[in-house]
């Protein structure tokens, strides 16, 4: 009897976490590189003083998108830069592209660009590069 009384409790507990948002798993927003000719949209060796423009798509997978951000890093560090930060509204927050153009340092070594996008709940997709500048 204590078994089966057990065994109905379970089965109820399971029937209303599954339908609860805790175990849903949440989809972050989609984002990638934009290619072609004008972009860099993989990891590359570049000249010091160079011009890169990269772009991003990123799309609403779940929950509306909030931000765009991007930074960066020099030389392997962990530490990272805040270059921009967007706040998307109306229909960005749907669905956003933007070119970034910037130039490489003058120095030789490596670069890290990181392009984040966050939706409404705080689910992260972010894409990176690295630039080894010579």
């Amino acid at each position: 009897m204590k078994t089966k009384f057990l065994s109905i409790l379970l089965i109820g507990a399971l029937a209303s976490f599954s339908s609860c948002k805790l175990f849903d798993p949440h989809k972050p927003p989609s984002v990638s590189f934009k290619t072609g000719t004008d972009y860099t949209s993989e990891n590359a060796t570049v000249d010091k003083g160079q011009t890169i423009k990269v772009g991003i798509i990123a799309n609403k997978e779940e929950d509306d998108m909030k931000t765009y951000n991007i930074s960066y890093s020099y030389d392997a560090t962990t530490t990272t830069t805040t270059k921009e930060t967007f706040t998307l509204s109306g229909s960005e927050a749907q669905r956003y592209e933007k070119d970034y153009e910037f130039t490489t340092r003058n120095e030789s070594g490596t670069e890290k660009w990181y392009f984040t996008v966050t939706d409404r709940d705080g689910n992260i997709a972010k894409l990176s590069l690295t630039l080894t500048v010579n």
